[in-house]
């Protein structure tokens, strides 16, 4: 099964990929390795999912932005790649959550966009990776997530 039939499966509709909005780019190929520009949880209308962890946003918030965001490099991977059976793993992710100094549970915020990447790709979705916090982030949103993957040559 194709990750785009996966996809279909668990009923999830890839978004359209997000346009940058200052100096830099959405994805860049580096020998066989895609690195993609952090993201957001963004939504339809256009803003972002905001709050701070253990203040505002609580942790199930925190995972569903967090999988909105995977969806959204989903997108972008798909639109650098024509298709996302090209990715032959998903190296790293790095994690970013707003949260307040004495918020603990960051791993359990990435963990949307962790579970997403293996649901969608399978084996090939399990990764290295960081879920660190982080005193404040653009538009005041909840989770940035960027993310390296390895494509089949």
């Amino acid at each position: 099964m194709t990750p785009e039939e996966r996809l279909q499966q668990l009923g999830l509709v890839l978004p359209k990929p997000p346009v940058p909005v200052a100096t830099y780019v959405p994805w860049r190929f580096a020998g066989p390795f895609l690195y993609l520009s952090g993201q957001g949880p963004k939504l339809p209308e256009g803003t972002y999912s905001v709050g701070r962890l253990g203040l505002t946003a609580d942790i199930a918030q925190g995972y569903a932005d967090a999988r909105t965001t995977g969806l959204q490099l989903l997108a972008t991977a798909k639109a650098a790649l024509g298709e996302l059976s090209r990715i032959e793993a998903v190296v790293k992710l790095l994690g970013m959550v707003n949260a307040e100094p004495d918020f603990s549970d960051h791993p359990k915020v990435i963990n949307g966009c962790s579970d997403l990447f293996v649901e969608v790709l399978g084996e090939a979705g399990k990764h290295a990776r960081s879920a660190v916090g982080v005193g404040s982030l653009p538009n005041r949103m909840t989770v940035e997530i960027e993310a390296i993957f390895l494509i089949k040559a």
